[in-house]
C-alpha cells in the first residue's frame, strides 16, 4: 500500500499567497500619498508588483480612469466628465439615484455616459442589467455594439466576458470568464418608442432622447416620448434601481422639462451644465461667465458657435434654456449693445434707486424663485433714437439681481439688505399673490436688520405694493420698448435674468427674475411719464405720491 503524504511546500505556497493578498488589500486601503511613499521605497520587483495593483485599482476607480488606462491616456478627460463619473460611482456603490444631466453638444457626454460608463458598471456588477435608450434604435444599437466590442477587446483585463449564445448589439448577456456559464447581467438597447421586453434594469440610461429640432417642436413627438418614458422605460426599473437622463435641451416641454415640472422633481439630482456658467451654484463651481470645457471650447470658440447657430439654438442647446422659435419680446442685442461696466456707473449720478420683489408662486407652475432686482435711473446726456446729437433724457440701469429660491423668512432679509447696499429709496413688491403679507415680510425683515445694527442710520425705504391687473405682455412690452430704444443698461452681466428675458414669449409662464426687473423699471419709468405703463398697475402709493 502506498501512503501519500502532504507536501509541506503546498501549505507554504498557500500561506504566502494569502499573505500577499492581505498585503495588497491593506495597500489598497491606503491613501495616494501613503501608497506613493511605499512605492518610492520599494525595490524594483516590488515596484513592478505595485504598478499592477495600481492599474487594477484605476480600472475600478471610475469610468474615466478605466478609459484612460485602456486607451493609454488617449481618452478625453475633463471636469464635467468627472462629474458624470461621480454619478456612476455613486450608483455602483449601491446608492440608487435619479439624475438629470443637461449639457451642450460636442462635449463628450454620450461617449462617457452611454459607452464607457455602462462598460465600467457591468465590470463592477456583472450580474446587473443595464438599459441604454436613445432617440433611435440605430443610435442605441451603436452604443450597444461599442460596449459589446469593448468587452471582447478588454474583457480579460476587466474580468467580464460575453455569453456564447447572446452577443447581439442590441441585447447581450454576460458570462463567467472562467466557466462560460451565463450570468444574470447584460445589456439591452432601444430607441424611444420601442419596446424593452425581458428582464428589468438595475440601471437605465437615456441618452439624447430627442433627434432634432423638428421632433422637439412637434407636440405629437413630445407626447410620444413622454408616454414611452412613463409606460415603458420607468416600468422596467428594478426595485432599488437607478435612472440617468443626459441630454441637451431643445424645448421647454422636452423630457427634461417635464421631469423638472413633475410631481417627483424633488427626487431628482439636477446637474445643469451650460456651455458658459450662468449661476453662482454651478455644479462645477465655475465663476459666472466661465466655459464648460475651456481646453476645447474657450470663450472665443463659443462666441463663434453662438454667431453660427443663432440665439435660439444657443440658448437651448448650449445654455440649456430653451427659447421660442421667434417673436420674443426682448432681443439679446438690445441688452448687449447698451451694457455698461461698474466703472462707467461710478461716473453717473443716479436720481433714484429701487428694489423690486416678485414672490414665488404667481402664474408659473414650475418657477419657484423669488425675483429680487435693483434698478436705478438718471437724467443724462444720451443719443436719442431720432437724433444725430446727444440730448438730455432719462436712462435706466439694472444694477443687481439677487433672485433665488428663498423661503418667506429669507427673501425679506435679502431684499432689505440689497436696499441697504444700494441706498434705495423704495421697495416695489408685487402683492397679487400675498396681499398685505408681502409688505409685512419686508417690514419685519427691516426691523430685524435694524435690531442687529445693520441698517446704519438709513430709514426704511418707501414700500410700493403693486397689483398687476393686466397680462404679462402689457406689463413687459413697454419696458422692452425702452430696451429697444437703448435706454436700459445692464451694469455687468446678469446671465440668468437676461436668459429669461430673451427666451420669453407672451403665453409662456413668466419667470420671477424678469417680472421683478419689469416692476423696478416700470416704477422708474413712470417718473419719466411713460404713459403706456399707467393703466397696467394698481399702485398702493400714499395719497399725493404721484
Amino acid at each position: 500500500m502506498t501512503v501519500t503524504t502532504a507536501d509541506p511546500t503546498d501549505t507554504t505556497v498557500t500561506e504566502e499567497a494569502e499573505e500577499l493578498l492581505a498585503l495588497v488589500a491593506q495597500y489598497q486601503r491606503l491613501n495616494r500619498a501613503q501608497r506613493r511613499r511605499i512605492a518610492n521605497n520599494a525595490n524594483s520587483e516590488l515596484r513592478t508588483l505595485l504598478a499592477g495593483v495600481e492599474r487594477d485599482m484605476a480600472l475600478r476607480r471610475s469610468p474615466g480612469s478605466m478609459a484612460a488606462i485602456l486607451t493609454d491616456g488617449k481618452e478625453m478627460q475633463a471636469k464635467h466628465l468627472d462629474l458624470i463619473d461621480r454619478v456612476f460611482r455613486d450608483i455602483a456603490a449601491g446608492r440608487p439615484r435619479k439624475v438629470l444631466i443637461t449639457m451642450p453638444p460636442r462635449h463628450g457626454k454620450s461617449r462617457r455616459a452611454a459607452r464607457w460608463a455602462p462598460l465600467w458598471y457591468l465590470a463592477r456588477h456583472p450580474n446587473h442589467r443595464v438599459m441604454v435608450a436613445s432617440y433611435s434604435a440605430d443610435l442605441a444599437d451603436d452604443h450597444g455594439r461599442w460596449i459589446r466590442d469593448a468587452i471582447n477587446a478588454y474583457g480579460p483585463q476587466l474580468g467580464i466576458a460575453l455569453h456564447a449564445g447572446s452577443k447581439a448589439a442590441n441585447r447581450f448577456d454576460l458570462a463567467d470568464p472562467e466557466t462560460g456559464e451565463r450570468l444574470d447581467g447584460g445589456l439591452v438597447t432601444a430607441g424611444v418608442g420601442g419596446g424593452l421586453t425581458g428582464k428589468g434594469a438595475h440601471l437605465a440610461l437615456v441618452d439624447d432622447p430627442i433627434k432634432d429640432d423638428a421632433d422637439a417642436q412637434s407636440p405629437t413627438m413630445r407626447k410620444r416620448l413622454w408616454e414611452w418614458w412613463t409606460s415603458v422605460l420607468l416600468t422596467r426599473i428594478e426595485p432599488g434601481g437607478s435612472v440617468i437622463v443626459i441630454q441637451t435641451r431643445w424645448h421647454e416641454d422636452d423630457l427634461a422639462g417635464r421631469i423638472l415640472a413633475g410631481d417627483d422633481a424633488s427626487d431628482w439630482t439636477i446637474l445643469d451644465l451650460p456651455a458658459i456658467a450662468d449661476s453662482e451654484d454651478d455644479p462645477l463651481g465655475r465663476q459666472i461667465g466661465r466655459p464648460l470645457w475651456p481646453v476645447r471650447y474657450g470663450l472665443k470658440a463659443l462666441a463663434k458657435i453662438r454667431r453660427s447657430v443663432g440665439e435660439r439654438v444657443w440658448w437651448s442647446l448650449f445654455q440649456q434654456k430653451p427659447r421660442p422659435m421667434s417673436g420674443g419680446v426682448w432681443k439679446q442685442e438690445w441688452i448687449d449693445d447698451h451694457r455698461i461696466s461698474t466703472a462707467i456707473l461710478r461716473s453717473i449720478d443716479l436720481d433714484r434707486i429701487v428694489i423690486a420683489v416678485d414672490p414665488a408662486g404667481g402664474d408659473s407652475s414650475v418657477n419657484d424663485e423669488v425675483g429680487i432686482t435693483a434698478a436705478g435711473s438718471a437724467y443724462v446726456e444720451s443719443l436719442g433714437p431720432h437724433h444725430s446729437h446727444p440730448e438730455m433724457r432719462d436712462e435706466f440701469y439694472v444694477l443687481d439681481d439677487k433672485s433665488a429660491s428663498l423661503g418667506a423668512d429669507e427673501w425679506g432679509i435679502v431684499a432689505c439688505q440689497l436696499a441697504i447696499d444700494w441706498q434705495a429709496d423704495a421697495i416695489v413688491v408685487e402683492s397679487n399673490y400675498g396681499g398685505d403679507m408681502t409688505a409685512q415680510v419686508i417690514t419685519q425683515a427691516w426691523q430685524e436688520l435694524a435690531r442687529k445694527g445693520l441698517t446704519g442710520r438709513m430709514l426704511m425705504p418707501r414700500l410700493i405694493p403693486v397689483n398687476a391687473k393686466q397680462g404679462k405682455r402689457l406689463r413687459a412690452e413697454p419696458i422692452a420698448q425702452l430696451y429697444g430704444q437703448g435706454r436700459v443698461h445692464h451694469v455687468g452681466q446678469f446671465t440668468k435674468l437676461e436668459g429669461q428675458m430673451v427666451t420669453w414669449m407672451p403665453g409662456m409662464d413668466s419667470p420671477d427674475r424678469m417680472d421683478s426687473a419689469v416692476h423696478a423699471l416700470t416704477e422708474l419709468a413712470e417718473v419719466d411719464g411713460l404713459e403706456t405703463t399707467m393703466d397696467t398697475y394698481e399702485r398702493g402709493d400714499p395719497p399725493g405720491r404721484r
